[in-house]
């Protein structure tokens, strides 16, 4: 499964992106999506989760109520809103699949990834 994320860029503290992973590969659309984040030099985190069907989500504390996680599988693309955004959103952003049909919130369970997309948010 090969991942690309799109949809990153500078936006001011309040204001709202929209991030994208399209998938390409056999079978892409019965992966799992996690989105991650990364600041310097910190740890990758989990931000949000979307399973295959698109049924079932789960969001990190940090971002809910803020982030919404959703998926269109006939465009085999995974989509994550951010709105309300703060300074302390700002990472590289990742996403990246999974196989298994449970929630994984930890990085090393997932198993393809994509190359990251920058979000800046300035205050």
């Amino acid at each position: 499964v090969h991942l690309v994320e799109s949809g990153g860029g500078l936006v001011q503290a309040g204001g709202s992106l929209r991030l994208s992973c399209a998938a390409s590969g056999r079978s892409s659309s019965n992966y799992a999506i996690g989105w991650f984040r990364q600041a310097p030099v910190k740890e990758r985190v989990f931000v949000a989760y979307i399973s295959a069907s698109g049924g079932s989500t789960y969001y990190a504390d940090s971002v809910k109520g803020r982030f919404t996680i959703s998926r269109d599988n006939a465009k085999n693309t995974v989509y994550l809103q951010m709105n309300s955004l703060k300074p302390e959103d700002t990472a590289v952003y990742y996403c990246a699949a999974d196989r298994a049909a449970v929630v994984r919130t930890t990085a090393n369970r997932y198993d393809y990834w994509g190359q990251g997309t920058q979000v800046t948010v300035s205050s």
